[in-house]
């Protein structure tokens, strides 16, 4: 019985062993099968595994470019990135390991009340930030943004809970200069910077350079794999030099922000040009904003290009030049002034209505008779004229790299429109195409095409592009264009009293004013007293014309003589910084002083030659030894002139700056490489930094001008 049994057990172990076998072996032919399906066709419930595995095991880095930088012809730089950082509260009390450790905000109340100052905040804000239910909050706006300055000011408070996350930002140290000229760059929500206005937006693709990247793929544990690393290095965006000159531009946002502080005006402009190449060495307009901030910002089209008006009576320049140049022109030729009825009833008027009686075409030029330039138009014609108007560069773009550049209209047909065309009525320039054509003044009747940008370096420090002048026609003969000279030098000198004003005591002018009625939305001209753009067209020096001159101004409440005080002022620092005319008029030439060179000249053998000759040497560094100076060798000064001289030490004091001119703070800031942030215009009443304490040049001086 037993082996029977012990037979029955046998046989049913073969036979379940055997089902066993005959199970597995189908369960592994299946796995089989699915292996090979997916060694074919590489994919498992429709995910492809070679993409999954290269996704899952590769990472990229992207390595971000540094913007490059803008700067004015000098080398000064105007435009950078710098670090800037947000304030942000960690507010849940999980962050929090040990009570005598806080790491979130614990006293809510005390928190808002000592960072209000610093970012510029109401306490109440700040309390409602902190106030909600979250983990973690920007103290925003006042706390975006801010300097690293702030951020110290900030840390020093030893806040719990109160941390900063870093970024960079584009940062314009003189805050509203040439604000439509650089334009501005700022961040996305990527954290990339782009350019938007001015010279950022134009030149944006070259000064963001090319961004790179590192790639690897990575290990089961997030480990990079031997040998899999790709890099490609990112490239730095090129700087651009602008041709403008800091001295020139601060002369004029100088003479425009009085004006505008003193009287009403929508808008006002005015913008030197070099014409012996075209290079725009300042432009300045008001209102204007802060770069870093945007406040101010009323218009994001620039003055320079973007605005066309009427232009009025500077226009005359260009149809009394056509007169001129076709021959038909003869400057004693009597006529009567007063009035002129056209063809077909259109009575045109000088601005006084009455006139001067009967007078020569010269004399009425020096008087801006609009019966006159009418009288000329006339025999010109309309074809004769256009072509003349179209030959200078009116109606269509200069082709200078700004954006959003207007071509202005030229477009006159009847003989009413001819009569207002050849007093700058009823058609439209920009400003710099009225720089283009005042140019040829100075070049014998040839003009010259703006430009704003002196060159590009990049980041190897090869100059990528060079700006050069570039001549364009000729529109008009060497006699037609001294004869035009002539008669602008005379509407300073010889013509109305009041245009004497015009020109500064120690360089000569020649120019041409203009006041041009505003056109209606609803047709014809607005009739209030202030309902004009006036302006004023000129060059200098005289006797040997270089730099171009065009302000204008639109509903200016003023008179005659504020104007007169703008261009005389302006033209008359620009001598003295440029070292034309005769800069030193008014000196007393004993005191007159040529500069010698001091470079590696011992700072106390240098002090003591200075101190001789009654000049006040201004020591940057405490080193032994000058290795910079300015004013440089054989420029001239006065006595009691500042004389800056930078040494081979590696730490500087601060002086005392109180009363320092700007173009003095400014030229202290660059040479010991400090940026810096103008506070209104004048003369310095304080800074951020006391006198006497060591300078962080990681930091920014905040100037305050009076």
């Amino acid at each position: 019985m037993k082996k029977k049994k012990l037979g029955k057990f046998r046989i049913t172990m073969n036979i379940n062993l055997k089902i066993t076998l005959l199970i597995f072996s189908f369960l592994f032919f299946l796995i089989v099968i699915k292996l090979s399906y997916v060694v074919l066709s590489d994919q498992v419930d429709h995910i492809n595994l070679t993409e999954f595995a290269n996704n899952r095991n590769t990472t990229k880095e992207i390595l971000h470019a540094s913007r490059g930088s803008i700067y004015d012809v000098n080398g000064d730089e105007l435009s950078k990135n710098i670090k800037s950082y947000t304030v942000i509260a960690y507010l849940s009390k999980s962050r929090t390991k040990k009570e005598s450790d806080p790491k979130h905000v614990v006293d809510k109340e005390r928190t808002a009340k000592e960072l209000s100052p610093i970012i510029n905040m109401s306490e109440e804000s700040i309390l409602n930030l902190l106030n909600q239910n979250l983990y973690q909050v920007e103290l925003g706006p006042g706390g975006r943004g801010i300097t690293e300055d702030k951020k110290k000011s900030i840390e020093a408070l030893e806040l719990p809970g109160i941390s900063f996350i870093s970024s960079l930002k584009r940062f314009y140290k003189n805050k509203s200069y040439a604000s439509y000229l650089i334009g501005y760059a700022r961040a996305d929500e990527n954290g990339e910077i782009h350019g938007e206005m001015g010279v950022e937006a134009y030149y944006d693709d070259i000064l963001k350079g090319t961004d790179g990247y590192t790639e690897y793929q990575q290990d089961a544990y997030g480990y990079p794999m031997p040998n899999s690393q790709i890099t490609k290095e990112a490239e730095s965006g090129s700087d651009i030099y602008l041709t403008v000159d800091n001295n020139v531009q601060l002369i004029l946002e100088n003479v425009l922000a009085k004006l505008k502080n003193e009287h009403p005006l929508d808008w006002a402009q005015i913008s030197v040009m070099d014409a012996k190449t075209g290079a725009i060495v300042g432009s300045a307009t008001v209102p204007n904003f802060d770069l870093n901030t945007l406040n101010g910002i009323t218009s994001y089209l620039n003055p320079l290009t973007s605005y066309q008006f009427e232009p009025g009576s500077t226009m005359k320049i260009f149809s009394f030049m056509s007169a001129i140049e076709q021959g038909i022109y003869k400057g004693d030729e009597l006529f009567q002034s007063g009035n002129i009825t056209l063809s077909d009833g259109t009575i045109i008027n000088d601005f006084n209505n009455v006139g001067w009686g009967t007078i020569n075409y010269d004399t009425g030029f020096s008087y801006s008779s609009n019966v006159a330039a009418t009288k000329l138009a006339l025999k010109l014609g309309v074809k004769r004229l256009k072509e003349f108007y179209e030959n200078c560069g009116f109606g269509k773009k200069t082709g200078i790299t700004l954006p959003n550049e207007s071509e202005g209209v030229v477009n006159f047909t009847y003989e009413s429109e001819l009569a207002n065309a050849s007093f700058g009525q009823g058609m439209t320039v920009t400003p710099i195409q009225m720089l283009q054509a005042l140019s040829a003044l100075v070049n014998n009747g040839v003009m010259m095409k703006p430009y704003i940008i002196s060159k590009i370096v990049n980041s190897n420090g090869e100059i990528v592009m060079q700006g050069e002048k570039t001549e364009l026609n000729q529109i008009a003969s060497v006699t037609t264009i001294e004869r035009m000279k002539k008669m602008m030098y005379d509407v300073v000198y010889n013509g109305f009293s009041y245009n004497r004003g015009y020109a500064p005591d120690n360089v000569t002018i020649a120019g041409k004013t203009g006041t041009a009625q505003m056109a209606s939305k609803s047709g014809g001209y607005l009739t209030g007293e202030y309902d004009y753009v006036k302006s004023f067209a000129g060059f200098f020096p005289y006797e040997e014309p270089r730099y171009v001159i065009y302000f204008s101004t639109q509903r200016l409440v003023s008179s005659t003589t504020d104007i007169t005080k703008v261009i005389s002022s302006a033209i008359g620092e620009i001598a003295k910084v440029m070292s034309i005319g005769d800069p030193l008029k008014d000196q007393d030439l004993t005191k007159i002083i040529a500069m010698n060179s001091y470079i590696s000249k011992s700072v106390d053998e240098t002090i003591a030659d200075l101190q001789k000759l009654k000049l006040s040497p201004i020591v940057l560094g405490e080193g032994k030894y000058v290795i910079g100076q300015y004013p440089n060798k054989n420029m001239t000064v006065v006595e009691h002139a500042k004389i800056f001289l930078l040494t081979n030490g590696l730490e500087y004091k601060m002086p005392e700056v109180v009363g320092w001119s700007t173009n003095e703070i400014i030229r202290f800031c660059n040479m010991i490489g400090l940026p810096y942030q103008l506070n209104g215009y004048g003369k310095v009443m304080n800074t951020n930094i006391p006198a006497g304490s060591i300078i962080d040049l990681n930091g920014i001086m905040e100037i305050n001008l009076g």
